[in-house]
């Protein structure tokens, strides 16, 4: 069943045969299978070692990593660590000790005299581990909570705290958001929805982004500690450092020069010249042993039979998987494969392919084959026009070609009636030519539109003006109605030449004594504008053949009489350009009327 639009919609389908359906259940199976296997294979082999190889507590130990981290970036020694220690063991139920480099104990959370773990799980080392930008993740560089003598003092993060507080109120006070936050280096930034202060220019305050007096000291300093290792001549390090950057929650840090991009050169003197810096307020590097609290070192049971087991159910699992993709997969790609064969048949063949399934490939191969009978119809309809066209065009030139070799034999003389027959068999090709350009460059999606306010009832005038002396050679009676104050947003030339078209139909097909009439009405937010006749009017059976190309009604009717067979091909392109339809109702004897609808426009003022 075709829709009102056109559209034929989809088919149903069963729920059982559904290819969306059969995937899902292919799926809910496997899905199934492998939980039951892994579940089976976990109450068979839980154990602690286990939940340590599955990362249960590689949380904590991060944890622990961080927070240590975090107390030798902000102390010069190690002093006052086992109080830390102690209280994490006990929070997370974990073994910590800390090592120096040359082995002596810094802090012990187990008994005195309890060996140590056979293996360290990590170095402790602010410096060149930063366990703070990423929690979970140990990346290489220094720990953005090093910041030694770039810390602010007390009342410089005051100074700095009040103006983050002004610009988060501008903020609101024009429609926005923010919210602060404290740094390590203990200075206060704004943060918006769409990143660090990014588009509010209008709150922008100098002294939020200012170099504090503590903070110019140290980057002094850094730019020392550089000069042995920079080349080139700056007076301040580049801007794009990461480590810098947190320490002032800005991408661009106050007081740095505008560079913005950093070598490795640079990026390496830079990074060796921040550690010289911070080395004397952080605490030496320490190796970090976790472990069970109680010493029980329990290890996963790889034996024989659990690796048997293992490998066992794993198989299985493969095996029954791939046997149920490859059933699956066998099913839906056969009919795809006969799809793929046809559609690369020559297309004179018009191959077709077989329908064997109800689900989403069947319906799919059934619009395949209807798509192949359109095109079949298509081609049978693009050699009809070219026929049609080289027939239409044949006739004016053949007349054209004969006369003149007639009067060039000396046959005839060309008086004024011969020069007249022959103008009037050239304004005939010219018009067919002109009627397949239009229909060609609305084929192509070409064909513009110069669009502006147009009153109805002045175009209607201007149609029946156009065509009142046809009308009266012809004893046909031609007037125009029109609702007053109806406006259309339209082409006025390419919506005469739509009523003019429609006018030379009627015209045509009305008998002397006839009467013509065009109208125009407002219904809702449309502009119905009609043309009527008292001619013989239109078979049903023909109805929807009128608008397409080269279609008569009488197929015995002469191109002087009948015309070219284009102009109602051309009224619908034009309509349908904009944004309208155009229908034709008729009663065999009563005459018909062709009705255009487009969308009405408020009048200029």
């Amino acid at each position: 069943m075709t829709r009102p639009d056109g559209v034929t919609p989809a088919p149903r389908i069963p729920w059982h045969k559904s290819l969306l359906v059969r995937l899902l259940l292919t799926s809910v199976a496997i899905a199934v299978l492998s939980v039951g296997a892994t579940a089976w294979l976990a109450v068979q082999l839980t154990t602690r070692a286990i939940q340590e190889e599955r990362g249960q507590v590689l949380s904590d130990d991060s944890d622990i990593l961080r927070r240590l981290s975090g107390y030798a970036a902000a102390h010069p020694d190690w002093d006052g660590i086992a109080s830390t220690v102690h209280t994490l063991s006990r929070t997370l139920d974990r073994r910590i000790a800390l090592t120096t480099s040359g082995g002596r104990l810094i802090a012990d959370s187990a008994a005195a005299g309890t060996a140590l773990p056979a293996r360290a799980s990590a170095t402790v080392d602010p410096l060149r581990t930063d366990t703070y930008t990423e929690p979970g993740a140990q990346l290489a560089g220094i720990d953005p909570r090093a910041v030694g003598p770039f810390r602010l003092s007390r009342a410089e993060a005051e100074q700095v705290s009040r103006v983050a507080q002004r610009r988060v109120k501008c903020l609101v006070t024009f429609g926005g958001s923010g919210r602060t936050s404290r740094m390590p280096s203990g200075r206060t930034v704004v943060i918006t929805d769409d990143g660090p202060e990014s588009g509010f220019s209008r709150c922008a305050d100098e002294t939020d982004k200012a170099v504090m007096p503590s903070e110019r000291t140290a980057l002094v300093a850094l730019r020392k500690l550089m000069s042995g290792c920079l080349q080139g001549d700056f007076e301040q390090p580049p801007r794009v450092d990461p480590a810098l950057q947190a320490l002032f929650g800005d991408d661009v840090v106050p007081g740095m020069s505008d560079r913005t991009v950093v070598d490795e050169q640079t990026q390496n003197c830079l990074d060796t010249a921040r550690r010289t810096q911070l080395d004397p307020y952080v605490a030496p590097p320490a190796t970090l042993y976790l472990g069970d609290r109680e010493q029980q070192r329990s290890g996963f049971d790889l034996s024989p039979a659990n690796k048997a087991k293992i490998v066992g159910v794993s198989g299985l699992v493969l095996a029954v998987t791939i046997a149920l993709t490859a059933l699956v997969a066998v099913r839906l790609v056969r009919p795809l494969r006969a799809l793929t064969v046809a559609a690369r048949q020559p297309p004179e063949q018009h191959a077709r392919v077989a329908v064997t399934t109800k689900d989403e490939t069947g319906f799919l191969a059934a619009a395949f084959n209807d798509l192949t009978a359109r095109r079949e119809q298509l081609e049978a309809q693009r050699k009809a026009m070219v026929s049609d066209i080289a027939h239409e065009l044949r006739t004016p030139l053949t007349n054209i070609r004969g006369w003149l070799e007639v009067t060039r034999d000396g046959l005839l003389d060309p008086d004024p009636g011969l020069i007249a027959s022959l103008h009037d068999e050239a304004l005939q090709l010219q018009y067919i030519i002109d009627d397949l350009r239009d229909l060609s460059a609305g084929d192509a999606g070409t064909l513009r539109l110069h669009r502006e306010p147009l009153a109805a009832d002045e175009l209607l005038g201007q149609v029946a003006a156009a065509h009142r002396s046809r009308a009266e050679a012809g004893a046909v009676y031609l007037g125009a109605d029109a609702d007053p104050g109806l406006w259309i947003d339209a082409d006025p030339v390419r919506m005469r030449q739509v009523l003019g078209n429609l006018v030379s139909n009627a015209l045509r097909h009305t008998p002397a004594g006839g009467t013509v009439t065009l109208g125009a009405r407002q219904t809702a937010d449309e502009a119905v504008l009609t043309v009527r006749d008292t001619g013989a009017g239109i078979a049903p059976e023909d109805l929807p053949q009128v608008f397409e190309r080269f279609w008569r009604a009488e197929k015995s009717r002469s191109r002087r009489t009948g015309g070219s067979g284009l102009g109602l091909s051309i009224v619908r392109q034009f309509v349908e350009a904009h944004g309208g339809t155009v229908s034709v109702a008729s009663t065999p004897g009563s005459g018909a009327v062709f009705t255009v609808r487009l969308p009405c426009v408020p009048g200029p003022d």
